[in-house]
Formats: C-alpha cells, structure tokens, sequence
C-alpha cells in the first residue's frame, strides 16, 4: 500500500512538471543554460516530460550551433525511478536519437568549451549508461556512419565498462563491436565483419600532461581470422584475410584519435582477386595498362599506416600464371605509387623474370606501366628477338638504367 501511494505521488510530481516545462519562459531558460554550458548557441524545439516507456524528460529537435551544425532529433534524460521515489531527479540514463554529428562540428564544439573560463563550469553530471539510436558521424573526410551504441559507463573513470555497437549502413553494414572491461585501463575487443572477427586486448587511459592539456593515449594487439574482403574493400580486392595488427595513437582531444592513429600488420589474402588492373595484360603489352584484373592464390605482405597513409611493404604474390613483388604507397587522397616486379611462367624461353612495373593512378583507377628503362630494354629486345625479346629486353633495361643512375650517384 505504501509503495502504491509513493507511485501516485510521484505520477502526479511528473504531471505537474510536464506542465510546468511546457511552457515558454521554463524552455527559453533551459536554451540559456544549455548555451552557457556549452559555450555554443544552443536552441530547442520542445521541452515534454514522458510517463512510459520510463518516467523521462526529452529534449526535441536539438541544435547546437557549431558550423557545422550538430542535430538530434530527440535527447532523453531518464532518471532512477527510485531517485523519483525520494524526490531526486538525477539523470542516470541518456538516449540521442536521430543526431547528426559531424567531426567538424564536434572539433568547434571541444574548441568552444575550452574557451570557456572554469569558473563557468557547473558540477560536472554522472551518466551510468548511454544509448544511441539511429546516431550518424561524418569524418572530416567525407565518410559517414550511421550507428545505434549502449554503454555502461564507469563512476570513477567514465570510461565504459561495456560497449555494445552496430554499424546500420556503409561498406562495414551489419559489423558489430564488443568492448568488455578486463582490468582499470583494459578491455577486449571483439569486431564481427566480413563473416570473420577481429580480436584482441586494448588499453585506454591518459599519458603524460603537455603544454595544452593531458593528452589521451589508446593502443592494441588486434588478430583478425578469416575476413571476407570484397565489401570490405569496396569491390577493389577480394579474398579471405588473416592478419596480426599492433596499433597506438595518442591526442588531447578524442575527435585527434583516428587522425594520430598508427599500424602496423602482417597479412595474408587466401583466394585474392586484385580488380582495376591486369598485371599479366601489363608485363605482355609492355605499355599503360588501366582495367582488368588479377587472380591471385595468395596475397601476403607488411602494412604501416599514419592517419589516412599507407605503406604496404615487402608485398609477395602468387598464382599459377605469375608472382609479384613490390611496395606501394596510398595516400590520403586515395593516390597509389609504387613499382613492382612481375614474373610470368613458362613461356617459349621459360619464366620471364622480374619485369619491372610503376603504379600510379589511384585507388578508384589504378594504372600500371613499365618504367622507362624497361620500356627502351623492350623496345631493343623486341627488336633483336621478336616476339620472345621483349620480356627480357625490359628486364635489362631496368638493370642497365639502374646502373646509370649509380654512376651519378642518383
């Protein structure tokens, strides 16, 4: 009977609060407030205090006005319903639903925060879960994920205890991410995509204090077992991956994380099929080849990355009609160079070894062509040797153009 009035009681608190927080003078204040918090002009759309599914009050059509700007369309408070009972309203639950959060924005909105003099800051509020639903980001980039995310957060650290998310669109659709809390500064990570995994432990926690705050230091030892490319790729490289990945990154702010982030990994591609060009059609043209693709039995290499730059190193690959090897680098801007050696096998007078490839183009339209010593070698062989020459005549001309270049010092 007691439990039943403290119920009625606090189910008339909430009714008269939904009255009071309807009306204009209560949400212009929230917005003041909302605004000095966040150093940021804020506005909203409507303030409504909600009985079920929980006792809760929410937020609609929140915009904050960064530039760009960061959007919700609904930010739930949800308080403990047995604070409610002894007349506490303390947040314990918060729900972004529909946001729109660009890393832009998020950048200007860390940068107005710390403009904003301590003695302007309030006691800071503990959060013990957050829920994302139907929550977008775009990188500074250009790419854009939308995600749904629960997490249940730490009181002395604020860092998740346990991490649940799901990626809703993109070439990643369907990935899921587990993060659980082992030790103080130790989760494991468990990635299912591609119809494999990706798993290992990670540590979080802040480094040494600098000159502009404490920086944030993050690092891994990740084993990725039987990932299907083809999505993963974006329909440039297909095949199952295994690979082993060490990674670290450190920044002041979160949003510098991705950007500082440096790997390195060892892999192997099972059943590669290499598409946007033809590496036999190169070596056999002897000229610009753009198009095609390669089948490949195995695919193994080393690849270093920092921030968006890759180096893929000491690059091995082999198939019933060729091996390769090489190096080549991508950068930022999806721009591929790199020179490899390609071998074709058997021909009339046996293997043609160590034909000398550039890559350049990028990512999206690769293309692939001798280097010009080889191109003049191949002109002399075939020359000397037609039809058969040419192969070999590249091969020579690469190492004769290469034993100028030391002659010069070049």
């Amino acid at each position: 009977m007691v439990i039943l009035v403290l119920v009625l009681l606090v189910g008339a608190g909430l009714l008269a609060l939904r009255r009071w927080v309807g009306g204009a003078g209560f949400m212009q204040s929230v917005q003041r407030q909302a605004s000095a918090a966040l150093g940021v002009e804020t506005s909203l759309g409507k303030i409504t205090v909600d009985l079920w599914p929980a006792p809760a009050i929410a937020l609609l059509d929140v915009k904050i006005q960064t530039t760009p700007a960061l959007t919700a369309e609904r930010l739930e408070l949800r308080p403990a319903f047995r604070d409610l009972l002894s007349g506490r309203f303390e947040v314990t639950t918060l729900l972004l639903h529909g946001a729109n959060l660009p890393q832009t924005g998020i950048d200007a909105l860390i940068a107005a925060n710390r403009k904003r003099q301590a003695s302007a800051a309030g006691a800071p509020v503990f959060v013990q879960r957050v829920v994302l639903d139907s929550v977008r980001w775009q990188s500074r980039g250009g790419d854009s994920y939308s995600v749904n995310a629960d997490a249940s957060l730490d009181r002395v650290d604020r860092l998740p205890d346990k991490l649940l998310l799901t990626l809703l669109d993109g070439p990643l659709k369907g990935a899921r991410l587990t993060l659980q809390r082992q030790q103080r500064q130790e989760w494991d990570l468990l990635l299912k995509l591609g119809g494999g995994t990706v798993r290992g432990p990670v540590s979080f926690a802040p480094a040494a204090g600098t000159g502009t705050g404490t920086e944030i230091a993050v690092k891994g030892h990740l084993e990725t077992r039987a990932v299907e490319l083809d999505t993963l790729a974006r329909g440039k490289l297909s095949g199952q991956l295994e690979a082993t990945t060490t990674f670290s990154t450190k920044a002041v702010a979160a949003g510098d994380l991705v950007g500082a982030l440096q790997t390195s990994s060892s892999f192997t591609v099972r059943n590669a099929v290499l598409r946007g060009m033809d590496l036999s059609r190169a070596v056999k043209t002897v000229g610009l080849s753009r198009g095609g693709q390669t089948s490949l039995d195995s695919l193994a290499g080393q690849v270093q990355s920092r921030g968006e730059q890759l180096a893929l190193n000491n690059l091995v690959a082999s198939s019933g009609v060729l091996s390769a090897n090489g190096n080549i680098t991508i950068s930022a801007s999806r721009a591929l160079a790199g020179r490899l050696s390609v071998s074709l096998g058997p021909t009339p007078i046996g293997a043609v070894v160590g034909i000398p490839l550039v890559l350049g183009g990028t990512l999206d339209a690769p293309e692939v062509t001798l280097t010009r010593a080889a191109m003049l070698g191949a002109a002399v062989g075939t020359m000397v040797m037609p039809g058969v020459g040419t192969g070999a005549g590249a091969n020579l001309g690469e190492r004769i153009g290469d034993r100028v270049k030391g002659l010069f010092g070049k």
